[in-house]
């Protein structure tokens, strides 16, 4: 991965993506991503509105400003099409055990994007976050029905901690040690 910057963000390449900050220009893409029942069918349940995608989209710049990390956008290599997110962030969540200080990683493709196994190769910015948290350990959360972020959390150093709820709804909290296992 290559550390060069935009706006104080490290851009990071994969293979087939481009990490970097998030653009004014990504947002009519993002909005509509974020309106997908496959995109939102495990995080929240509904799809979000114009309004809230903005208010989504306008936090990555102020996560990477004010705590030094935050989520990238994901653009294709091929088609430099804005194709999903991933990062970390700390949300401040409602949520027993706190996550609070705990960098969470999370990651979301919109719906042309799925099934190619992008999730997998772009969550290898777990190198990134062992480097940027030190010795820290990471978290996640994913919902207990959604098999296929599941597979990307295992292979990239994720382990189940325990269930919890959140939103009232269940859910599983996995974290990964610095340096775990990559896939």
């Amino acid at each position: 991965m290559s550390m060069k910057t935009e706006a104080g963000v490290p851009i990071l390449e994969t293979a087939r993506t481009i990490l970097r900050p998030h653009r004014l220009d990504d947002f009519e893409t993002y909005a509509a991503m974020w309106a997908e029942p496959a995109v939102t069918r495990f995080i929240g349940g509904k799809a979000r509105t114009r309004e809230e995608s903005w208010m989504r989209f306008l936090r990555h710049a102020g996560l990477w400003s004010l705590i030094g990390y935050g989520f990238w956008a994901i653009e294709d290599k091929a088609s430099g099409s804005f194709i999903g997110e991933v990062g970390f962030h700390d949300l401040k969540r409602d949520i027993q055990p706190s996550l609070e200080g705990v960098p969470e990683a999370g990651w979301a493709l919109a719906s042309e994007a799925q099934g190619q196994g992008l999730a997998s190769e772009v969550g290898q910015i777990v190198a990134w976050g062992d480097e940027a948290f030190g010795q820290a350990r990471t978290v996640c959360i994913i919902d207990p029905e959604n098999g296929a972020s599941l597979k990307v959390a295992e292979k990239n150093g994720y382990r189940e901690m325990l269930r919890t709820t959140y939103h009232e709804k269940p859910t599983i909290l996995l974290e990964r040690q610095a340096g775990g296992a990559n896939a």
